[in-house]
């Protein structure tokens, strides 16, 4: 079976993570697809292959190759992000890409224009694998998962391919912050591992964000509007003027590259009280302790300026940049980027502008560069990945883990 067949199979299931349940998995349907995969595992030759009561996948691909002594491990995400519809998802081929506008959607509000995504260039002649348009199509990470086992497969049926134990895991909740909560490194037991996490094949990614969530709370004080005047504090107006505070320019909308930036992602509450959750960004981390306290500051200027405490921060950090860790391991990048050169694939290691399980995972002891999947657009309706590609990336594993004999 391809790699992309096993995506399409794979939509199915409407794995987006919750942030707001407090479970673990935070949806229940992740835990129905982790026991797909340990049964589509287990036919295909995984001995031990399992899901553990926190919803993590395991499972181990014996060594051809008993001198080996490196246990190397592959990563990838169950869940999908919960910034877009993700349930009926309806997949569509596109063969022969002819480098113009997909119309994705059937009324047309939804296309792939090389004009706002140049990448497509790179795809004239190929097949893309999108939705119908009123999904996405969650190729972030379930292109990952479909990788990583058509490599497995490959390696289990071909014993003459050369390798070490080999450690595969999926886990729960990546997309909301926590798909490391609960990962236990030592049962994992690799020495490394890769997360299959990115975008085009043949990337080799360790530079990630700095990141850290801040919960702003806005009290106002509610009389009625007939006789607010002087009286009223209306927290809605106090959120947008915190709001205003932060920098206008260091917005995701505006930033690129190494830069950083403030970004709220949720409000809520009316009057007498509002909530504004925001994410936190930088690759340097001391900037990323500058920006939290910008954040303390704001809200002190808040207060000096109404005389009590209207404003209220509360901050926790979420994950760090993992080149911290894995640049000590140059081996595996080098070996990384071997494997793509090896497959017909340009290795391109630039900024991540985000994060994966292994900016977690490298601090915990298991260093953890990120690959590509050979997939684009992740979160939003105009998602798409390439078969071809695809299948390049799953080359490129079963390459890889022979450069670890």
């Amino acid at each position: 079976m391809r790699a992309y067949e096993r995506l399409i199979k794979y939509t199915t299931f409407p794995t987006a993570s919750d942030e707001t349940t407090g479970k673990t998995p935070s949806t229940d349907v992740q835990f129905d697809f982790a026991r797909y995969l340990v049964e589509e595992m287990k036919a295909m030759g995984f001995a031990d292959a399992e899901v553990d009561g926190n919803c993590y996948v395991m499972g181990t691909i014996p060594a051809t190759d008993p001198a080996v002594r490196t246990t190397l491990g592959l990563i990838a995400h169950m869940d999908v992000s919960p910034d877009a519809p993700c349930e009926n998802v309806k997949p569509v081929l596109h063969p022969g890409y002819d480098g113009g506008i997909v119309d994705i959607s059937a009324d047309g509000s939804i296309r792939l224009d090389p004009a706002d995504y140049p990448v497509l260039k790179k795809y004239v002649g190929k097949t893309l694998l999108t939705t119908d348009g009123t999904t996405l199509l969650g190729a972030d990470d379930k292109a990952g998962i479909a990788e990583i086992l058509t490599a497995a497969e490959r390696l289990i049926n071909d014993k003459t391919i050369k390798h070490g134990k080999i450690r595969v895991a999926f886990t729960p909740d990546e997309e909301i912050g926590e798909g490391a909560d609960h990962f236990d490194v030592g049962k994992f037991g690799a020495d490394f591992a890769f997360t299959v996490d990115g975008a085009a094949a043949g990337e080799v990614e360790y530079e990630t964000f700095n990141a850290a969530g801040a919960t702003v709370t806005l009290t106002g004080f509610s009389i009625h509007p007939g006789e607010a005047k002087g009286k009223m504090i209306n927290a809605v107006d106090l959120a947008f003027e915190f709001d205003r505070l932060l920098p206008e320019k260091q917005r995701p909308q505006f930033t690129s590259g190494y830069e950083g930036f403030y970004h709220m992602v949720g409000i809520e509450g009316g009057v007498e009280s509002v909530t504004c959750r925001y994410i936190i960004r930088d690759h340097d981390r001391a900037k990323l302790e500058e920006r939290k306290e910008f954040f303390r500051r704001a809200a002190e200027m808040m207060n000096e300026k109404y005389g009590e405490e209207r404003a209220s921060v509360s901050i926790r950090d979420s994950y760090y940049n993992m080149a911290e860790v894995v640049l000590k391991y140059p081996q595996l990048l080098e070996a990384a980027r071997a494997a793509a050169r090896a497959c017909g694939a340009e290795p391109v290691s630039d900024p991540v502008r985000g994060g994966t399980d292994g900016s977690r995972l490298s601090f915990m002891g298991l260093p953890c560069p990120n690959l590509g999947t050979g997939s684009h657009n992740h979160h939003g309706r105009g998602e798409f990945a390439v078969v071809e590609e695809m299948d390049r990336v799953v080359d490129i594993l079963v390459d890889l883990v022979g450069r670890f004999e």
